[in-house]
């Protein structure tokens, strides 16, 4: 159990890296925050490892629900 935990947050640091590295994390902090810009990071970290074989998910367009006018 303690091996698998080391190899999930060795996976996830991996991710994190990815993000640092593709500039996902200035634009969070450098332009309007959307649904896509988050998703796309939360997708590049639950990637991990394979971020670094060639493999970059992105998410298209997504849009939060609105309430509905009551």
């Amino acid at each position: 159990m303690r091996l698998l935990s080391l190899l999930v947050f060795a996976w996830l640091i991996a991710g994190v890296v990815a993000v640092v590295q593709d500039g996902l994390l200035a634009d969070v902090f450098n332009s309007e925050p959307s649904c896509t810009t988050f998703a796309n990071l939360a997708v590049t970290v639950v990637a991990g490892g394979l971020n670094y074989t060639d493999f970059q998910p992105r998410v298209g367009d997504c849009e939060l629900p609105q309430p509905d006018p009551q």
